[in-house]
């Protein structure tokens, strides 16, 4: 009788280590995956960005634009033919043509032109600060992944140590040390962690995915796997000095400043546009022959030139020119409203480097250490039965608690650390 309940014993303790290991496998960190470092990411980013290639074609089509802007007005070819009617008395009948161009005066070519070139700049200018957002945003996404995989790799550390406890518990409550109660609950924590670990697999290779979204890589049979830690984002700044340092550098600012000019442009061509063009023309007319008695005409071809004025009654409505005038004071209150933005900007993120830079100092007067020695003290104490499993499990989620705490303020750090040098207009960011 004893040794079939030792054999049942066993067969019970196979199974629970059995049962937990089939769950263990059931987290695949064993995908195909690419390592790749920052810069290299970067660079790919900068090259392969669908969204940004999509954005310098409109450099493309400004220069486009300049090109338009210095055509000169086309000439019109015109041919006629005329019949005199007067079949009885033999009027004949004739041919004509005329070419005629249209001349601009005030300046509209040039002011045209000059617009064109203008928004062309603005263009480039719109173009730096789209890459300066693009590559802080794909600096996050890169140190949200590295984020996402040391969460993932607490959580499974969490699990396995619970996992052991529960298959050494399952152990002893055969053995009748502990209760089948704290069996049945060490068994339901590993369980609930075991999801947590699940949870954070799925947000990983979902931040792993968006590498690829930003990088340009089409070929799905493999993700990034990048590659760093959250050392190395430590500075010091001074804040008077960042501002500066926005105000010189900030493509934004600069593109706001371009608008003024482009306004401006605007403004001018509005006024050339008024100015009164002429029109230059030149014909030849053919008449055949006279053939009637009373006053009979030989053939003859004459030539005539002229000039005509069109009469702008539209320069009596002056909406165009007031449009203008409205979009460079628009301009000029855009400059300003985006000047004191970069200021609250970098103020803002300043302050929250400030903040998170104390926080990691804070960490490192040993909190993780001290809650890892908690843990591991109640662990042994639990299994000499000198502590309950409560205990174990608070410490557990304590430890857990300050490990998040800890990779979090390092990773917040780093993020404050891309949001100032965004704001800023800086970059030295190297992982």
């Amino acid at each position: 009788m004893i040794t079939i309940k030792k054999y049942t014993q066993l067969f019970i303790i196979i199974f629970l280590v059995s049962a937990f290991n089939i769950k263990a496998q059931k987290i695949d960190t064993a995908f195909a995956k690419k390592p790749i470092d920052y810069m290299t990411y970067i660079n790919l980013v900068g090259k392969n960005n669908l969204a940004y290639s999509a954005e310098k074609f409109n450099i493309n089509i400004a220069d486009a634009a300049i090109q338009t802007a210095r055509i000169f007005p086309d000439p019109q070819l015109g041919f006629g033919w005329f019949d005199n009617g007067q079949r009885r008395m033999k009027m004949g009948y004739g041919f004509n043509s005329e070419v005629s161009w249209t001349l601009e005066m005030g300046g509209k070519r040039k002011a045209r032109i000059e617009v064109a070139r203008n928004q062309a700049q603005l263009s480039r200018l719109l173009l730096d600060d789209y890459f300066r957002n693009l590559r802080a945003d794909a600096t996050l996404a890169y140190l949200s992944a590295i984020q996402n995989r040391i969460v993932l790799d607490v959580e499974s550390n969490s699990y396995l140590q619970m996992k052991k406890l529960a298959e050494s518990d399952s152990i002893r409550f055969k053995l009748g040390v502990i209760t089948q109660v704290d069996a049945r609950q060490s068994k339901l924590e590993a369980g609930t962690m075991l999801n947590d670990v699940f949870s954070a697999e799925a947000e990983w290779k979902a931040s792993l995915a968006n590498l690829s979204l930003l990088s340009g890589k089409a070929k799905s049979d493999s993700l990034w796997y990048p590659q760093g830690d959250f050392s190395g984002f430590e500075r010091q700044f001074s804040l008077s000095d960042l501002v500066i340092e926005a105000q010189n550098n900030r493509a934004d600012l600069k593109a706001a400043l371009q608008s003024k000019t482009v306004s401006q442009s605007l403004l001018k061509q509005a006024k050339a546009d008024r100015a009164i063009d002429l029109g230059l023309s030149f014909g030849v007319n053919n008449a055949s022959y006279v053939r009637n008695t009373i006053a009979p005409t030989p053939a003859m071809t004459t030539v005539n030139a002229g000039i005509s004025v069109p009469l702008k009654f539209s320069n009596n409505r002056s909406g165009d020119l007031k449009a203008a005038q409205y979009g460079t004071l628009q301009a000029e209150t855009t400059y300003k409203q985006t000047e004191l933005q970069i200021q609250t900007e970098v103020t803002q993120a300043y302050y929250t480097y400030i903040a998170a830079q104390k926080q990691v100092n804070q960490f490192k007067s040993g909190l993780l250490t001290e809650a890892k020695a908690i843990l591991e003290g109640k662990i042994y104490s639990y299994k000499r039965g000198q502590s309950s499993l409560l205990e174990v499990l608070n410490a557990q989620r304590t430890y857990n608690d300050v490990q998040h705490d800890y990779y979090g303020t390092l990773y917040n750090y780093a993020v404050a650390l891309v949001e100032l040098e965004r704001a800023a207009g800086i970059w030295d960011i190297n992982l």
